[in-house]
């Protein structure tokens, strides 16, 4: 019994010890943290793909800035190989004609070759994707989600929608103005 006690008293005594740091504060260790900076270009394109649990974010390295016209093509790639062990995969078709995204003012137009009614699943996943891989495209003045505007133009009508992708990958409508 004493053996034990003494065990427990020298394990108590070791983890009281704590982890080393003592009561002289803190000392200098070298310079702060450098990289990228807030404002800095990501070396990364965020794509937006279908997962088993709705819309996922995927992550590819890129060697410059893609715009949003650059990522879209990218998307309509599909995923690759990982992103396809990953679970990911698309409901973005590139056999309804080519998707146009033009960025002015910190706002993406996007251009759909069919209505958005004509794409796979009734386009909701598929447009949740497109709209948030292109919001997260190196759009001129910085601008990130979730203040870039996507305006949507679609075939046979005249004026355009507005939306945007929150930081969750949602898609939210703005009301007309």
């Amino acid at each position: 019994m004493k053996r034990q006690l003494a065990n427990v008293a020298v394990l108590l005594a070791f983890c009281s010890a704590g982890c080393g740091v003592g009561s002289a504060g803190p000392a200098p260790a070298g310079a702060p943290a450098s990289g990228l900076h807030k404002g800095s270009v990501s070396p990364y394109a965020r794509l937006y793909f279908v997962g088993p649990y709705g819309l996922r974010a995927a992550i590819r390295e890129v060697d410059a800035p893609v715009t949003p016209q650059q990522a879209l093509d990218l998307l309509l790639k599909g995923p690759d190989t990982a992103e396809r062990a990953r679970g990911l995969s698309s409901e973005v078709s590139p056999d309804h004609g080519r998707l146009i995204a033009r960025a002015a003012d910190g706002a993406v137009d996007l251009y759909l070759p069919v209505t958005v009614a004509d794409m796979t699943g009734g386009g909701s996943l598929g447009l949740s994707q497109i709209i948030c891989t292109m919001a997260n495209a190196d759009l001129p003045g910085g601008k990130r989600p979730p203040d870039v505007d996507v305006r949507v133009h679609e075939p046979s009508y005249a004026t355009a929608w507005t939306v945007r992708c929150d930081a969750a990958g949602n898609v939210v409508p703005l009301p007309r103005s």
